[in-house]
């Protein structure tokens, strides 16, 4: 079986800086991790609640057209979105484990508002491979191009060109900084809501 290692490639791609956890604190993701990983990157609180923000905003734009500005069309964008999103975190999950890259978001340790938004935009397009090592994360990349290109086949005619799916491609990059930034900040929102 011939498995891709990108590690000289990444290495010679990436100057930027160093991680902010430690290789040495760093633990590899285990399979019934990245199980995991999958279904609450899928199913979990955070996907549903966007999946329901995107549904409401093409359902009130009636974007695509095809669905209709009603509940029965709310609930077709909904379910195209998870069938999108379930099979683009399937393909990372997949490549990722063949490839030792490590899909889940790790907290930043900087404590500068602008520094700890620079690491979540940092792991939008990054990853840590088995070693602990930051290196472009090429399964993130292979499964949100696949799932975007993949899904023009059972999409409506109006959103299966080449061209939506490039658009779909970038808002999913977009989702994940939005995503990275939820993960990054959310902690330090409910201490301050608790007081602590």
């Amino acid at each position: 079986m011939l498995i891709f290692r990108f590690h000289p490639i990444a290495k010679a791609q990436t100057n930027l800086p160093a991680p902010t956890v430690p290789n040495a604190a760093y633990q590899p993701i285990t399979g019934t991790e990245r199980f995991k990983w999958v279904v609450r990157s899928t199913i979990g609180p955070q996907s549903l609640a966007a999946g329901v923000w995107s549904a409401g905003w093409g359902t009130a734009f009636n974007s695509p057209e095809e669905y209709g500005p009603h509940w029965e069309g709310f609930a077709k964008r909904y379910g195209m979105r998870l069938t999108g999103v379930s099979t683009g975190n399937t393909i990372e999950a997949s490549l990722g484990m063949l490839w030792k890259e490590d899909p889940r978001y790790v907290l930043s340790q900087e404590k500068k508002l602008m520094r700890r938004v620079g690491h979540a935009a940092d792991l939008t397009f990054r990853t840590r491979y088995g070693d602990g090592s930051l290196h472009p994360a090429y399964a993130r990349y292979a499964g949100n191009v696949g799932n975007n290109f993949l899904s023009n086949t059972w999409r409506v005619e109006s959103e299966s060109s080449v061209s939506a799916a490039l658009t779909r491609t970038a808002l999913g990059f977009a989702g994940k900084f939005g995503s990275n930034l939820f993960e990054e900040f959310w902690p330090s929102f409910l201490r301050l809501l608790k007081g602590s």
